[in-house]
C-alpha cells in the first residue's frame, strides 16, 4: 500500500492554472487542505507485466484479445518487449471531499480537486518505483493512457478487466469510459 507523502502545492497550483507564486489566498487554501486531503484518501495501485506482439492489427498484450490500436502506442512501444499495465487510484475519498466542498466552498472545491490531481500523480510515480526498482529509466518508456494521442479511451474497460481493478482496488469507468473513482490513472509503460 502507498503512503502519500506531502503533495505538492507548486503542482497542484499548476493544475488550477497558476504558472507562477499563488496569491495569498490560494496559497492558503493550498496549506489548509493538503493535510486533510493526505489524511481522507486512501491510495492504491493494481498492475501486471505482459509479453506484447505486434501486428497490423495492432499491438497485443498477453491475456488480452483486444489489441492496443493507433500509431502512438505502436510509436510508444516500439522497440519494447513487454509492457506493464497499471492502473491506480487515491479512492473515491477523493470525489466525496470535492463534492462536499462544492456545496459550500467552490474555491476550497477547486484546491481540493487539485491536490487530488496532483497525488494521483505522486500515487503513480511511487508505483513505478515499487514495481520497477531500481530500473533505469531509460529502460522503459513513460506512461500513457487511453485517451492520449490516438489510443482509443474505449480500451479503458478492456484493461480495467485484464487487472480486475473494479474487484481488487474498487475502479470502475463509466458508459463513456471516464474512470470512477474520477482521480484515477489507467497507464501502459513499455519495457525494453
Amino acid at each position: 500500500m502507498i503512503q502519500l507523502g506531502e503533495i505538492s502545492k507548486a503542482e497542484a497550483a499548476r493544475y488550477i492554472g497558476i504558472r507562477t507564486v499563488p496569491d495569498e489566498k490560494t496559497a492558503e487554501l493550498l496549506d489548509r487542505y493538503e493535510e486533510i486531503v493526505r489524511s481522507r484518501l486512501m491510495p492504491a495501485y493494481v498492475w501486471r507485466e505482459s509479453q506484447l506482439a505486434f501486428s497490423t492489427e495492432g499491438v497485443y498484450l498477453s491475456g488480452l484479445s483486444v489489441p492496443l490500436t493507433g500509431n502512438s502506442i505502436q510509436k510508444l512501444l516500439n522497440g519494447c518487449v513487454r509492457a506493464v499495465v497499471l492502473a491506480a487510484t487515491v479512492s473515491a475519498e477523493a470525489d466525496r471531499l470535492i463534492r462536499q466542498l462544492s456545496v459550500s466552498d467552490m474555491a476550497a472545491a477547486v484546491v481540493v480537486d487539485a491536490l487530488c490531481s496532483a497525488a494521483i500523480e505522486q500515487v503513480c510515480d511511487k508505483a513505478e518505483i515499487e514495481i520497477f526498482g531500481d530500473m533505469p529509466k531509460e529502460q522503459r518508456t513513460y506512461r500513457f493512457s487511453p485517451g492520449y494521442g490516438d489510443l482509443p479511451i474505449e480500451l479503458q474497460a478492456n484493461l480495467l478487466n485484464y487487472l480486475n481493478a473494479q474487484r481488487r482496488i474498487g475502479l470502475s469507468c463509466t458508459d463513456s469510459y471516464l474512470l470512477t473513482p474520477t482521480k484515477s490513472v489507467t497507464a501502459i509503460i513499455g519495457v525494453k
